[in-house]
């Protein structure tokens, strides 16, 4: 949980890290205490696909340590679920589906207080402590998912927004979106190697959604800040599989 006299995650991303995180979807705050275990750099709670309700959040966020960020991919770019994310205890947001610039500046917004933005000032953590969260919020990460055709041509106009922090590549929805097949991977590779390079011009970090380990140390080598190590789905799945295979008759 988002510890505002100590925050690490923002300065980490600035500092030149590739941030390895835990993805968790299935919506079990029991699941996230394990995933905190095994020491993550950071874990992210998915909030646009995963099954997690508000209370469940709170309690999903409230057993990570703070010395390990905790990131919201929230449902949706509005200011009621960027706003129930942050007062939930989240360090930063990832904003999905973010298509323009006007889109950007409007998430950037929605996670800041006034005069530079228009959060809300409430949720029961923040307003522990509201004095202390008001200055450590400055510090709160906000991210935007590229993830369409639309996204791409835009790509360096949203990462020339002031305030943002991080620009994450949704490989599995821009492959949707531009229409790219399991067989023509070297056009999913150059789009993303475009929005990397738009990144890269603006001087601001870009992250991609990686499947699979392999993946994301190949991200990793290739310049990328933040990739995926392990998601819940994945983990709970293939650990069935292996179990049930190990012993099938």
């Amino acid at each position: 949980m988002f510890n505002p006299t100590q925050p690490t995650l923002k300065a980490r991303i600035a500092g030149g890290d590739c941030i390895a995180v835990s993805w968790l979807a299935l919506g079990s705050a029991a699941l996230v205490e394990a995933a905190a275990r095994a020491q993550p750099e950071a874990i992210v709670i998915d909030m646009q696909h995963g099954l997690w309700d508000r209370r469940e959040l709170e309690a999903a966020i409230g057993v990570v340590p703070s010395h390990i960020p905790v990131i919201v991919r929230v449902a949706e770019n509005s200011a009621t679920a960027i706003g129930m994310a942050l007062d939930a205890g989240a360090e930063g947001v990832i904003v999905p589906l973010v298509e323009s610039a006007e889109q950007c500046r409007h998430a950037v917004r929605c996670a800041k207080y006034p005069p530079h933005g228009i959060r809300s000032a409430g949720g029961v953590r923040p307003l522990m402590d509201f004095g202390a969260y008001l200055e450590g919020a400055k510090h709160i990460a906000v991210m935007v998912m590229i993830e369409t055709a639309a996204g791409l041509v835009n790509a360096r106009e949203i990462a020339a927004v002031e305030g943002l922090d991080l620009v994450f590549i949704g490989t599995g929805d821009l492959a949707l979106s531009l229409e790219i097949g399991a067989g023509d991977a070297s056009k999913h590779a150059e789009a993303c190697a475009e929005i990397k390079h738009a990144c890269d011009d603006a001087s601001v970090p870009c992250g991609a959604f990686t499947g699979t380990t392999d993946a994301a140390l190949q991200r990793r080598e290739q310049g990328y800040r933040m990739v995926v190590a392990a998601n819940d789905i994945d983990v709970v799945v293939q650990g069935f599989k292996r179990a049930t295979a190990a012993l099938a008759s």
